[in-house]
């Protein structure tokens, strides 16, 4: 590792803070961060006499990384499927859209959309079909549907040269396991780095449990566009409760491990899941139930759509006329299909603890850390570590965002 050049670059420290820190709420420490990063002051005093150049006051309030949403088609009016102008009108409905997100301490994402476009992604795109079922379309346009029966060559045709540079234009594909060819692909679109996730999916349970042996590493907003829960055969949602799953050799990608994992010391081979958690999607009972299956896979995504940040209405949504009711969900228009949500990343976590009565960190690290694990960047997002991006909020005790920083920027607090 390169050393820190501490002779330049305004010195930042955090005083009077609660600081989320090794899965720990802690006081009595400071954050430190210079030049985008955080940074460990110890060679501040020994070696270059430094101290902080501007301390800030943080008055009690707790400190955790930025959220990371990955699932998110669009907001205030903008949607990241509706891109049929040049890639430069989608890369500044991108940035419209990544400003507004941060006063909900949303400070990365992944802009889904239904095919990649390089030079637009935040952290990559987030891509739903078409490799999906009929069956479980949700709000998605069937015509453009189509199995992998030729392979990977079917994936590369779909989405063009994009596809060949792998997590740096797509952060995460969905896939349904059971069409013809999609699992067989699996691990050659895990060898370009992409995050394989499985959902819109009406797969039985043994072609779930194929597609992770395969390298799938999560589900897409679990409960919903899969097969219900039955008991003799549990579908996508019972890899939950899989116990058999070989151990990964290696932690990178992979959930910690947990009371409920197969080896409690190791990471643990089920997948992650997306859970939208605005009460309409997933009923608090089941939050409830899968968080206590696995309580280290569990990823909050808001799934929002284009009328998030917007008031009650229709609007569109990848050329469909979609109706936002008030309770915060949005429909196809004239039917009870679910396309998507209005949910912030906030409310999210507040609705999170509230369901499952999770502890604060447990809450907190689902919006930051577990998704950074997910897109096996946990190295520079999602934490508070020495050398992670200096992206974090200030939440007063009922976890309402009072401040934002970017890169060490404060951000200017919007009004709601």
């Amino acid at each position: 590792m390169a050393v820190k050049d501490f002779s330049s670059g305004k010195i930042y420290k955090i005083i009077n803070a609660r600081l989320l820190l090794n899965h720990k709420i802690v006081e009595g420490h400071y954050l430190w961060f210079q030049d985008g990063k955080i940074i460990h002051p110890q060679n501040l005093f020994f070696d270059h006499h430094r101290d902080a150049d501007e301390i800030i006051d943080a008055q009690g309030m707790l400190v955790a990384p930025g959220f990371i949403d990955t699932q998110i088609n669009g907001a205030y009016g903008i949607d990241f499927a509706d891109h049929e102008g040049p890639v430069e009108k989608l890369q500044q409905d991108i940035d419209t859209v990544a400003k507004g997100l941060l006063r909900y301490g949303c400070t990365s994402f992944c802009p889904t959309v239904g095919s990649a476009v390089g030079g637009a992604e935040i952290l990559g795109a987030h891509i739903e079909g078409p490799f999906i079922s009929v069956l479980k379309k949700g709000a998605h346009d069937q015509n453009v549907f189509q199995t992998a029966q030729k392979g990977i060559a079917a994936f590369d045709a779909a989405y063009g040269s994009e596809l060949k540079k792998g997590n740096k234009a797509v952060s995460i594909m969905t896939l349904a396991p059971e069409l013809d060819g999609v699992t067989e692909c699996i691990p050659d679109l895990v060898s370009r780095g992409i995050t394989v996730s499985l959902g819109h999916s009406a797969c039985q349970i043994a072609q779930a449990e194929e597609a992770v042996l395969k390298g799938a590493t999560s589900i897409t907003h679990l409960f919903n566009a899969m097969q219900a829960f039955h008991h003799r055969d549990p579908g996508l949602i019972g890899v939950l409760g899989a116990a058999d799953l070989p151990v990964p050799s290696k932690a990178k990608g992979h959930p910690e491990p947990s009371s409920t994992s197969p080896c409690r010391t190791k990471p643990d081979p089920r997948p992650f899941f997306g859970l939208i958690c605005d009460g309409v999607h997933v009923h608090p009972n089941s939050v409830r139930i899968a968080y206590y299956s696995h309580p280290t896979g569990a990823v909050l995504v808001t799934d929002a759509l284009s009328a998030m940040g917007l008031p009650v209405g229709t609007y569109q949504l990848g050329g469909q006329h979609v109706q936002v009711d008030t309770d915060g969900a949005a429909y196809v228009k004239g039917t009870k299909t679910l396309a998507g949500s209005t949910l912030t990343m906030d409310q999210c976590v507040r609705n999170f603890q509230k369901f499952t009565n999770c502890t604060v960190v447990e809450a907190l690290e689902a919006a930051t850390l577990h998704p950074a694990q997910l897109l096996g960047i946990e190295d520079r997002k999602g934490t508070l570590n020495v050398g992670a991006d200096a992206d974090f909020v200030f939440l007063d005790d009922d976890l309402q965002v009072q401040r934002v920083y970017v890169a060490g920027e404060q951000v200017a607090k919007q009004q709601h």
